[in-house]
């Protein structure tokens, strides 16, 4: 009779193991549902206010979410985040403080003399100074029109409305360019879907500066991560932390006033008093979570009322360069008749020397339209504009890379973008909790969405609510604005009009989630 019963005994501990659940695991005090930046820093805001029986569920192989490197051509490249946005303005940018801790190889993105840089289908132009004129003058407008809509209290237009109100929409390819770098290579959608109030002037160039560093890092962006991750890490560094559990895509989730349970493809269950939820924007609007019971319809509209955009940046590798290189030369542009055809080009010689590596940026329907296109398909186009910009004799391409934000089912797009239409009251729905599952990621942070800070600070904002129980949210923050952001950044009072507002055109491609 013993010796059935510990056959009986060993079978459920064969059974429970094969689910992936373990007495540890499968009944913990918080869940939390992936470990891209927000995750991870809930996490550690957890830890550092003695919480520590939380387990943490990443659908991928690794830590990082959209900071994802890959090797090209020998060298490591970004495919997803790449800059280090806002450095050296009057408040301290915590990813630039993480990026000094780790030593992050980075270099000073050089955006001088671009509209001297600019090339269309006959091959190099001389500078336009004329269109650069114009698109700066009308973008110091489109600030300073966005800073009394709301000392004013009125309603929110879109960036397009502004430019047509200054008299002047960017029409010749030149300055459709132009005008795509400026917004489209910030926000990853057009300046008709933007919110004017929402993205200008934006918070995380005002606060903590202008300057872009580039990370070009053997080890990759995502070291950054590192620092914030110690908790789940060896004293080498290595994640060896058993509550870090990879490769677990969550399938359903079940939620109560008690609690919430967590499914995963693998069959694996885990139970939890409260669950902080943090992928993408891109996978809540797809059918990748079974949410039970529905959610409700205030939180799926505001849901889907925002906007996950699609950031695109394809690698080539040539035998040889063809490009200028030097001062000035970092970033070029090609005006097209239709805006945003391979519009940004950006080559590596200071970030990664002799690497014969460029790339170029795509957004919105164009990286749609790509992504569902061969390899071959889009490096013919890129060597048809490539050979109109500098000639017929350049050579072909030895090696390309594209990324597909959109069709991974795991972050369905790049990062979110505010577009017109969302209020700051439907925003706090985006963020607010359902019963005890918490939401966070860069697109639940009001200041910061698309940036790698506002992921930061929402993954500490989420841990905090957990910690607080603070599980009514949705009716008592009426603008968005979280207390990490808030407290930390000083924000939250909108600028007085002014000259110093001025955005110089020559400006950033991103960082961007």
């Amino acid at each position: 009779m013993k010796l059935v019963c510990v056959q009986l005994f060993l079978l459920l501990l064969l059974s429970v193991d094969t689910l992936g659940i373990s007495a540890e695991d499968s009944n913990v005090d918080v869940i939390i549902i992936g470990a891209g930046m927000s995750g991870i820093t809930a996490g550690k805001t957890l830890t550092a206010n003695g919480i520590t029986n939380f387990i943490i569920l990443e659908a991928t192989d690794k830590v990082g979410g959209r900071i994802r490197n890959s090797d090209f051509a020998g060298y490591e490249v970004e495919l997803g985040a790449n800059w280090v946005e806002g450095v050296n303005g009057e408040q301290l940018n915590p990813v630039w403080t993480l990026a000094q801790q780790v030593k992050l190889r980075t270099s000073l993105s050089d955006f001088s003399n671009l509209s001297s840089n600019v090339y269309t289908a006959s091959g190099p132009l001389p500078p336009q100074t004329d269109a650069d004129a114009i698109t700066t003058a009308q973008n110091e407008y489109v600030i300073n029109l966005s800073v009394n809509l709301t000392a004013n209290g009125d309603d929110d237009i879109s960036v397009l409305t502004a430019q047509r109100s200054y008299g002047s929409v960017p029409s010749t390819p030149v300055e459709m360019v132009l005008d795509y770098f400026l917004y489209d290579g910030e926000y990853a959608e057009p300046p008709r879907v933007s919110s004017l109030k929402n993205t200008q002037p934006g918070p995380t160039f005002k606060n903590f500066g202008e300057d872009l560093y580039f990370a070009a890092d053997p080890r990759g962006f995502a070291t950054i991560i590192k620092p914030v991750a110690s908790y789940l890490q060896s004293k080498d560094g290595k994640y060896v932390d058993p509550r870090l559990k990879l490769e677990k895509v969550v399938n359903k989730i079940v939620y109560t006033k008690e609690g919430v349970t967590v499914s995963t493809e693998d069959g694996s269950t885990y139970t939890a008093k409260a669950a902080i939820l943090t992928v993408s924007l891109g996978v809540l609007q797809s059918k990748l979570i079974d949410f039970q019971p529905d959610l409700p319809f205030w939180k799926l509209e505001a849901i889907f009322e925002f906007d996950m955009a699609i950031y695109t940046k394809i690698f080539l590798k040539f035998p040889y360069k063809f490009w200028r290189t030097g001062p000035g030369t970092e970033f070029f542009l090609y005006a097209d008749d239709s805006r945003g055809y391979y519009p940004i080009w950006q080559h590596l010689e200071r970030e990664l020397p002799e690497s014969n590596i460029i790339f170029v940026t795509v957004t919105d329907d164009e990286s749609r339209k790509i992504e569902q296109q061969s390899n071959n398909e889009t490096l013919a186009e890129i060597m048809e504009v490539l050979k109109s910009m500098f000639g017929p004799d350049i050579p072909e391409a030895e090696e390309i890379l594209i990324p597909r934000w959109w069709s991974d089912r795991l972050y369905k797009g790049s990062f979110s973008n505010w577009p017109i239409g969302v209020t700051h009251h439907e925003f706090a729905q985006l963020q607010a909790p359902i019963d005890r599952l918490y939401f966070a990621g860069e697109h639940t942070s009001a200041l910061y969405n698309g940036y790698i800070h506002g992921a930061y600070f929402s993954g500490i904002d989420a841990g905090k609510d957990e910690i607080t129980g603070k599980i009514n949210l949705r009716c008592t923050n009426q603008t968005g604005i979280r207390h990490t952001e808030a407290t930390m950044a000083k924000e939250s009072q909108q600028p007085k009009a002014s000259s110093q507002l001025k955005v110089h055109l020559i400006r950033h491609a991103r960082e961007k989630l």
